[in-house]
């Protein structure tokens, strides 16, 4: 059976001939990356030569998800304190993903597989992981207790994550500072072993002399990085893009991406601001995860415009949800909310899941390479026989590709 459902042509002639001539830039001066390449070194030493870098990525998200979820239904509305093994399995869900997302790129050049389309692939996953990794923080710490809160935290990790590669797609160059993803994903462990160790409730006893719960340490401390991003961020525009007359490297304003992150964010507000049966305070899991199926869905539109200096594009068929529920809330909720929301989540999943499908198809066949799969032995001499071999097989070598670069270490690591 094809592992292709989805095959008509997402990508244009011109968006693949740039795609594969696409060179991957980032820079980086992280604090813990350097501390951890020994460990990630030790990892990819260990994993077999067969294992396609993909295939490592994608275990990687799908223990994330899954560990997440197992949170999430024991706390859906981010008040109930979930039991403290899932608290536990969650850190060690975070971990594993975070480990396996850092060896992806190791990976691929030991395998000799790197490709254009390992880097996209990686961002992809890093989209869905932010969503997770964000709501999982805030349940693990109660913050189900104060609704805005919760909405602020969640939602500005998916804003910045965006904003990241807006900020890519205007110089061209993928950047972080040094406190940034390594340094946010180990502090959301520690709060999970935290709630482990001491229970989730922790977070709700007072911190003496200043009255104020201990959650509101976390709150404190992830707004002041987030407030650190965004200036950074900002900065862009005083700087400009690296194309023609500091516009994007596809040649567009520096102020395009924005339209799609309105098109999220404005709606997202007034939907849980307007709902008259509390659509976010009742099920706030369902409606960051919702929300955050979306964003990953313009996210990934805004890499592929990127890496194929491409335009992007303001609407997208992921918003439909959100205007019903817009749409719903001004004729007086005909249907009721919930009804809507999860109609918002499937669709927004379906219609992310065959837009990836679609890509990856499309890059592959350019490519002449396989999505989970790699010649092995790796290509040499001795195993050139073998190689050509299995050619048809598996659509080609994926080392047909290696001239092309794939993100050294996932999204956040050089």
């Amino acid at each position: 059976m094809s592992f292709w459902i989805w095959k008509r042509p997402i990508l244009k002639a011109q968006q693949l001939k740039r795609l594969s001539e696409h060179k991957y830039s980032c820079a980086s001066s992280s604090l813990l990356d350097p501390q951890l390449q020994k460990w990630w070194n030790w990892l990819v030493s260990i994993c077999p030569l067969y294992i396609a870098p993909n295939l490592i990525t994608i275990v990687g998200l799908i223990v994330n998800i899954l560990t997440t979820l197992v949170l999430v239904s024991y706390s859906p509305d981010g008040m109930s304190p979930p039991p403290r093994w899932a608290c536990f399995l969650c850190a060690l869900g975070l971990f594993i993903y975070q480990s396996l997302d850092a060896i992806d790129g190791k990976q691929a050049r030991r395998t000799n597989s790197s490709s254009p389309l390992g880097e996209l692939f990686d961002h992809g996953c890093d989209s869905l992981s932010t969503i997770f990794v964000a709501l999982s923080a805030c349940i693990s710490c109660q913050l189900g207790h104060y609704p805005a809160w919760l909405f602020f935290q969640c939602f500005c990790a998916i804003v910045l994550f965006y904003c990241a590669h807006w900020q890519t797609y205007v110089s061209g160059t993928l950047r972080f500072g040094k406190i940034d993803v390594t340094e946010a994903q180990m502090t959301i462990i520690g709060i999970h072993m935290i709630s482990a160790i001491f229970g989730p409730e922790i977070w709700l006893t007072k911190i003496p002399i200043v009255a104020l719960p201990r959650n509101y340490i976390i709150l404190i401390g992830i707004t002041l990085g987030y407030l650190v991003n965004a200036i950074n961020f900002s900065k862009m525009f005083l700087v400009g893009g690296s194309g023609k007359n500091g516009s994007t490297c596809a040649g567009t304003s520096v102020l395009s991406p924005s339209a799609p992150l309105a098109f999220l964010v404005i709606p997202s507000i007034m939907i849980a601001c307007k709902s008259t049966q509390g659509i976010f305070i009742n099920h706030p899991g369902l409606y960051i995860v919702a929300f955050g199926l979306v964003a990953a869905k313009i996210t990934n539109k805004l890499v592929i415009a990127h890496m194929t200096k491409s335009e992007i594009d303001r609407l997208d068929w992921s918003l439909v949800g959100p205007g019903l529920l817009i749409l719903n809330q001004y004729f007086d909720c005909i249907f009721p909310e919930i009804w809507l929301l999860w109609f918002t989540l499937f669709w927004a999943a379906a219609d992310l899941y065959f837009y990836c499908q679609g890509v990856c198809y499309d890059i592959c066949g350019h490519l002449k390479i396989d999505l989970f799969r790699i010649p092995y032995p790796p290509k040499s001499s001795t195993a050139s026989q073998n190689t050509n071999k299995h050619g048809d097989q598996n659509g080609g070598s994926a080392a047909s590709a290696s001239n092309h670069q794939r993100k050294p270490v996932g999204s956040k690591r050089h």
